[in-house]
Formats: C-alpha cells, sequence, structure tokens
C-alpha cells in the first residue's frame, strides 16, 4: 500500500529533518502543514505552534531551546504560519530567524516546494502529479493521494520487499543481501524495472541484459550524470552532450534517491564505489577542466577537489564569509570524510577558524587594554580562544603536511600563520606596555608562590585526608581550559589564572610551586648560571625540589613520574600517604625536542592526566590539584630574521627570552628592576624582549620570558568522588572497515565508529571513545586524528546511542604488518570492541 503523502512529509522529511538538526523553523503562510508539525510532538519533542502570539511562542521556543541544551528534550519544532525570511533586512525583525540559525529550516530551496515532495513521494507518476499542479498550483493532499490508485510492479515489490516506488528504485540501485538474492534468483522483475525507469526518471534502459548486475550499471550512471548537469550552472561540454541524461522534471527525484544513497550509511560505501567509477568512465575530470563553477553538490570525487581549491583561493583573498559557505555546503560530502580528502578540508575550517577569531579579537583589543588586570581578564576569558585555535590549525599541519609533498596547502598555511602572528604581536605591544607600568605579579591575583600554601597545605591539616598534587611542565592556560572539561565528570571541578614567576623557564618556575615558596623562594646569579633556592637550599633539581616537600612532611609525602603512576610502575603508594606528588614533563620535552609533532602530544598528556586522576579515585585519593610552572608560545610564523638581540650591559642570559643582570633599556628590551617584577635576587634587573622573538633563531617553541602565553597559567582543583557514569556497557560499541575488507591501503585509513542503545536506559547521555591501533606488543600505531568528530584537545570522540561517525586514523609512517584497531574507555582502557587487519601499502 502506498505511503500517503501527509504521512511521507511528516515522517521522510520533517521528522528527519528534526533528527538531524535537534532544531527546525517550519515557515508556512498557507498553513498546510500544521497539523503534520503538531503531530510531531512527543516527551523529547517540542512542538511550538506560533499562529496564536509571536511573542509567547518565542518565549517558550527560548525556553525549549534552555531544555535542549541540558539534555532533557532530542529535539525542538518551531511552527510559523508566515513566509520565511529571504534576506538578512528581513531576518533581522523575524523573532524566530535565530532558532533557524542554530538549526534547520523548512522549507529549505526548492526541494522542498510541495511539488517537489509530491514528486519524490511518488516518483512512478511524476508525469500526472505535473499536470495537476499546472491546473492547481494548490492541490489538496487527498488529490495527490488519490493519484495512480492502483498498485503496479508486483514482482518488483514482492522480490525488494518495498512498497513506495521510491523504495523500489533504492532497492534496485543499493540491494541488500536478501534483495540481491531475490534479483538473482529469476528475471521476472526485468520488464517492470523497465516501464518504471521509463516512468520515474525519463530512463529507456540500453542495455538487453536481463541481470542486475548490467541493468544497475546504467541505472547508477543515469542517476549520478542526470544529477550532475541538473547541478552544474555552466553549459555542459560538448563531448557530454549526448550522455543520456534526465528531463528537468525528473529533478526532485534524481536528487532525493542521490541524496539517500550518499548519506545512508548501508549504502554510502557502494555510492563512493559507483561515483568512482562513472567518473573514471565518462572522463569527467578532463572533460570539464574548462569549467569553473560546478554547482553546489559534489556528485563525484572530481567536484570536490574543485571546490577545495575555491575554499582555498578565498581563503587567500582574505574573505572567509565565502571560505565558510562553500565549508557549509560541503560539511557533509561523502567525499571531504574521506582520508586524505577529510584532512585537507579539516586543515582549511581550521584556517577559517583561527583568521575569524583572530579578527574578531584584534578588534575588541583595545577595549581591554587600559590596565595590566583587565588585559588579563581578557585574556582568561577570551584572548586564550586564538591560541587554542592556533594549537589546533598547528595539529592539523602537523598531520597533514608529510603528505602534502606538493606544497598543495602551503599558501594557505602560512597565511593562517602570519594572521596568528599579528594579532600576537598587537597583543604583545599592550601587555609589555602595562608590565612596564604595573610591575608583576599583580596583588589581587593569585601568584604560582601562593599556590601550594594557599590550595594544598591547608587540605593536608585535616586528619586523615588526602591530596594528590600535579606538578606539570608547560601547561598553558588554554590547555587547562581543555583539561577542565575533560575532568568535569571526576568530581567537583574549579579553575582559576595563576600568575607565574619570573623568568619564566622551568627551574625557578617549578620551585614557586614548592611550600613556602611565597616567603622563602630567591633567585642567585653566579658563574654557572641562575639557581633557585628556597630558604636557603638550592631548589634547581627534581631531586632538591622533591626533598623540599619530604622535609615538611615525611611519611606522609611520596612521588612519582604522572607516567609511571598511570602504567603501574612505579612504588605502590602507601595508605598513610597524604600527599602525593606527580610530576610530568611531556608537553616541553616533546615541543624542546619535536616541535613539528608536538602539538599532537599534548592529547596524549592530558590523556595521562585523565587516566591518572581515575586512578587516584580507585586509590581513595579526596583531592587533585593541578599546576604548572609556565606557558609556552608557539612561534610556527617565525622567519630567518625574526630574533631578538641581546641586551647590552652584564647580563647572565636566561633560557630564550629573558636576561638578568644589570645594564640599561634600549629600543628592543624592557628592563625592569627584578623587584617590581617579584623576583627576590642578587640581580639588579631582568631584560625581556618587547616583541614576541627570542634570542635564537628556528626557535618553533619558546618559553622563559614575558607575554601572556608565557606567563598567565592555570590551576585546577577538584573535589574527588568515587561515582559511576553511565556505562559504555549498556550500549554497544562498534568499529568496522569498509564493510569487512581486513587490509588497509592508505595511511589514513577511515574506520566505522557507531553506538547503538542495548536497552532503554542506555539512550540518555553520550559515551566518549578512544580509538587507537596497537601493534602485537601492544604498541600505540596509530591513533584517531583531531578531524571531524574527533576532539583536539582529547584526541577522543563522544556518540549518542544510535550515532554513528567516520574516523580518520593515522597510522604511524614507518609501521606495516597486522595490527588491532581498538575503541577503549579514555579513562580506563577498557576494550569496548575492536577489529584485526593488517597493512597492504602501495609503494
Amino acid at each position: 500500500m502506498q505511503m500517503r503523502i501527509e504521512a511521507y512529509i511528516q515522517e521522510q522529511v520533517l521528522a528527519e529533518r528534526l533528527r538531524k538538526n535537534a532544531v527546525v523553523v517550519v515557515y508556512d503562510a498557507e498553513l498546510r502543514y500544521r497539523r503534520l508539525c503538531q503531530g510531531l510532538a512527543s516527551d523529547g519533542t517540542a512542538v511550538v505552534d506560533a499562529t496564536e502570539s509571536s511573542i509567547e511562542s518565542r518565549e517558550q521556543a527560548m525556553r525549549a531551546l534552555q531544555s535542549l541544551g541540558r539534555g532533557e528534550l532530542q529535539g525542538l519544532l518551531v511552527y510559523v504560519p508566515a513566509e520565511a525570511s529571504l534576506d538578512d533586512e528581513h531576518k533581522q525583525v523575524d523573532p524566530f530567524s535565530p532558532f533557524a540559525a542554530c538549526g534547520g529550516v523548512f522549507p529549505d530551496g526548492d526541494g522542498d516546494s510541495f511539488q517537489s515532495l509530491c514528486l519524490k513521494a511518488k516518483p512512478e507518476h511524476a508525469e500526472e502529479i505535473r499536470r495537476l499542479f499546472a491546473e492547481d498550483a494548490k492541490p489538496d493532499f487527498a488529490v495527490i493521494d488519490a493519484v495512480g490508485g492502483g498498485v503496479g510492479w508486483p514482482n518488483l515489490r514482492a522480490q525488494l520487499g518495498a512498497e513506495s516506488s521510491r523504495d523500489i528504485l533504492l532497492g534496485l540501485m543499493a540491494p541488500d543481501t536478501r534483495q540481491q538474492q531475490a534479483l538473482h534468483a529469476n528475471d521476472a522483475w526485468v520488464s517492470e524495472a523497465r516501464d518504471l525507469f521509463k516512468r520515474t526518471l525519463g530512463l529507456k534502459l540500453r542495455t538487453r541484459g536481463k541481470t542486475w548486475s548490467s541493468i544497475g550499471d546504467e541505472l547508477w550512471r543515469f542517476v549520478l550524470f542526470s544529477e550532475f548537469v541538473f547541478d552544474l550552472p555552466e553549459t555542459l561540454p560538448e563531448a557530454l552532450a549526448d550522455i543520456p541524461r534526465a528531463e528537468q522534471g525528473a529533478r526532485p527525484i534524481v536528487e532525493a534517491l542521490c541524496e539517500t544513497l550518499r548519506n545512508d550509511r548501508r549504502s554510502q560505501d557502494l555510492y563512493i564505489e559507483k561515483a568512482e567509477e562513472v567518473e573514471h568512465e565518462l572522463n569527467l575530470p578532463d572533460q570539464c577542466q574548462a569549467l569553473t563553477d560546478l554547482g553546489v553538490r559534489d556528485t563525484f570525487p572530481f567536484e570536490e577537489r574543485t571546490f577545495l581549491i575555491q575554499a582555498m583561493a578565498a581563503f587567500d583573498q582574505e574573505d572567509i564569509e565565502r571560505v565558510r559557505t562553500i565549508l557549509a555546503q560541503h560539511e557533509r560530502s561523502v567525499w571531504t570524510s574521506q582520508g586524505e580528502s577529510r584532512e585537507k578540508w579539516y586543515l582549511v575550517e581550521a584556517a577559517a577558524s583561527l583568521a575569524q577569531a583572530c579578527e574578531d579579537l584584534e578588534q575588541r583589543l583595545p577595549e581591554h587594554a587600559d590596565t595590566l588586570e583587565a588585559l588579563v581578564q581578557f585574556y582568561v576569558g577570551s584572548l586564550r580562544e586564538v591560541d587554542r585555535l592556533h594549537r589546533e590549525f598547528e595539529q592539523a599541519v602537523s598531520d597533514y603536511v608529510w603528505q602534502d609533498t606538493r606544497g598543495e596547502m602551503s599558501s594557505l598555511i602560512q597565511r593562517a600563520r602570519k594572521r596568528y602572528a599579528k594579532v600576537a604581536e598587537s597583543v604583545q605591544q599592550s601587555f609589555m606596555r602595562l608590565v612596564k607600568k604595573t610591575g608583576w605579579p599583580l596583588p589581587n591575583m593569585l601568584a604560582n608562590t601562593q599556590v601550594f600554601d594557599r590550595l594544598v597545605a591547608p587540605q593536608l591539616k585535616q586528619n586523615g585526608h588526602r591530596v594528590a598534587y600535579f606538578m606539570v611542565d608547560a601547561l598553558r592556560y588554554e590547555l587547562g581550559v581543555a583539561l577542565e572539561k575533560q575532568l568535569a565528570e571526576d568530581g567537583a571541578i574549579e579553575m582559576q589564572p595563576a600568575l607565574v614567576q619570573l623568568p619564566s623557564v622551568t627551574p625557578v618556575g617549578m620551585a614557586s610551586l614548592l611550600p613556602g615558596a611565597d616567603d622563602l623562594l630567591a633567585l642567585e646569579k653566579s658563574e654557572d648560571g641562575l639557581v633557585p633556592v628556597l630558604d636557603g637550599k638550592p631548589v634547581a633539581t627534581v631531586i632538591q625540589r622533591m626533598d623540599a616537600f619530604r622535609r615538611r612532611y615525611g611519611q606522609r609525602f611520596a612521588e612519582m613520574r604522572l607516567e609511571d603512576f598511570v602504567r603501574n610502575k612505579g612504588p605502590e603508594i602507601s595508605t598513610e600517604t597524604d600527599l602525593l606528588v606527580l610530576r610530568s614533563v611531556e608537553i616541553d620535552s616533546y615541543f624542546e625536542n619535536h616541535p613539528e609533532t608536538a602539538p599532537a602530544e599534548i592529547t596524549n598528556a592530558l590523556k595521562r592526566i585523565r587516566m591518572a586522576v581515575h586512578r587516584l579515585v580507585e586509590q581513595g585519593f579526596h583531592e587533585v590539584v593541578i599546576a604548572t610552572d609556565h606557558g609556552f608560545f608557539m612561534n610556527s610564523h617565525a622567519g630567518a630574521g625574526d630574533v631578538a638581540t641581546k641586551p647590552h650591559g652584564d647580563w647572565l642570559i636566561v633560557h630564550d627570552r629573558c636576561a638578568l643582570g644589570d645594564g640599561s633599556a634600549d629600543d628592543n628590551h624592557l628592563v625592569m628592576e627584578t623587584e617590581r617584577l617579584g623576583i627576590r635576587s642578587n640581580a639588579n634587573r631582568l631584560a625581556a624582549p618587547l616583541t614576541m622573538a627570542p634570542y635564537r633563531a628556528g626557535l618553533q617553541y619558546f618559553h622563559g620570558g614575558l607575554s601572556l602565553q608565557e606567563c598567565v597559567v592555570p590551576v585546577i582543583r577538584m573535589q574527588l568522588k568515587s561515582h559511576e557514569q553511565p556505562s559504555i556497557k549498556r550500549a554497544s560499541v562498534s568499529i568496522g572497515y569498509k564493510q569487512g575488507a581486513t587490509r588497509i591501503t592508505t595511511r589514513v585509513p577511515v574506520i566505522d565508529v557507531s553506538v547503538e542503545a542495548a536497552d532503554m536506559f542506555s539512550s540518555e547521555g553520550s559515551y566518549e571513545i578512544l580509538l587507537e591501533a596497537h601493534d602485537k606488543k601492544g604498541n600505540v600505531v596509530g591513533e584517531a586524528k583531531a578531524t571531524g568528530p574527533v576532539n583536539p584537545a582529547t584526541g577522543t570522540l563522544s556518540l549518542q546511542p544510535g550515532e554513528s561517525v567516520k574516523v580518520n586514523l593515522k597510522m604511524q609512517m614507518e609501521f606495516e604488518g597486522k595490527f588491532k584497531v581498538k575503541a577503549l574507555d579514555p579513562r580506563t582502557q577498557t576494550v569496548y570492541s575492536q577489529i584485526d587487519l593488517e597493512t597492504d601499502y602501495t609503494v
């Protein structure tokens, strides 16, 4: 029995759009769809009807949107009995345009016209439906339902188990296993298929074959090429003019078929295979090389490459709005999710996000540059976002650049870096001007030298209260924000900024985190260098610093490397241990030694902190305090001449960004008395470059001087609680590769990841998954790339039950052989699902 047109629009169009966008605004001046929209209301979906009052409805919609954000609702549909606003001027006065902007809208283009919807629902009766609309532009639902009357194509319906002609067409193009067997069993359906194709698509089959494969190949070529031509704004090249294609009237049917085949996980791989075959068979890249505008749909893979080139050209022209438009049009493209293509698109997106943030925040900078406190607060609240976006951009560069042998993305990379450098220098000028005026640190903000005595020592006075104190090297502020979000599920958490002890180098910074540092820490300048001392005792090395804890807390104190604690390699923690110090140097070490790949290592460092916190909960600790010695600046944009000249005078160069000693100021340096910069020392003055430049050339990473990135750091404090999250064991995690293939031919394979709810109680909340490839010894040989659904800071992805995504796995260049891809719990490393694969690279 044919589906009624009302049910088709409600279930296949409105409900599907709501599932995809969560928020949908339906504009309906003719009141045609009001009843259908009201029928979608449920416990999980709010429907707001603006027919009676737009003001009250907008307030109701705002409350529903807030509930959606809290996870209390899964969907919000707003029904507006008016025409949709087409231009920006009318959108500004439309009270519901903000809801449309954060979700989806209906109707959205000509494909959502009532006539187009009717053609998609009943493609076999296209000619009759077009005649109806020619006679009456607004036919009733009942009139459309009456079209066709009887049931045709009985063999096809029976063999494919399909009712509607749309489902029959889909079954013939992408049959499942049962349908394939039925089609191969006999050819009684062939004559019916010929009639169906002619009536719905205008396709007259040329093949005389009666097998599904021969008929299917011609159908695929006809449908794909038709969509390509429909979307082509320019004249079709003469060499392609005689290739069979559908008439304009079949456009809604063709586009609906292609959209379904591309976006349905079950048919997507087949679509990719068929589109590549047709593109090669018709030699489309060469035939269309003179075309400059291919429309907005990328039916074939070569179109995606042209859209990418357009986006890169728009970025070079600083037309970020145009870049955004292209990205929005192709964010769900089947081709942008494929291996190397996905990385290029992600790099463009990361560059656009960085450039946009730079522009926005640079405009706001003058409003917050009157006082040092205002500038620091602006950095903490907003400016640090530029650092995050720059780090994520550099991570995308690091992930991609090894395969960019032709330098295809080099122009975009350099322009994005220069844009970040420009805003960083603007901020630096304001910061150094205000430090010279105010001094350092600010008296009304937490200083690093105060962290232990204010946040840790008082807690240790409570009998049996166990505290873990993380001393993390180079955890700059924006990383603290990312870490705070990761840890929020493990306990009550709060983060605040702290101001580092100058100079911002590791021995001084780590010494500033010791007990009594605010009153007892001093720096001694000698011929051998700079030595931090605490109450007269040197604290320049790890052993000396740990002895400072041991002198105060005795057997109540224990310490080890964070990595050893996570891997359970260190000594067993005694139940008498109330203060456990965990040391981490991975971020600073990687940046110092491997700056090109260091951004990706940050993800692993944060992972280890998270795993350590989980272990601390298991071991009965009550509280965690995470502190750091200094921040850092990523200097990837620097050229050969971007180096600071060393100051004149009697100076000891400390690291790459400052000097202690005596001398006078010049045009390139801030020179101030150490006392005004919070330094107890036998050195009278500190000198630091005014710009974001070090004393050595070629540094892609540095710290040691004065900048917001180096000197404003996070302090995270957590109250741990033993609790169980909604367990992912109540949901089934599934991973797969190319419908069961066991060999990878690229170092960037795309893995399918999905979470299916196992029971009614596992339908709420999201589940976090870490995807890794392990060799037979358990070594990590591949990791999820920070593209698409993968969080760049955590390296994990979060999925709702019923959701599925494609994830790029980056394999290590030197690895070849058999391996396992594992879906893991990022906190406990529990394996939820795994598959066995093997490399098969072509050299």
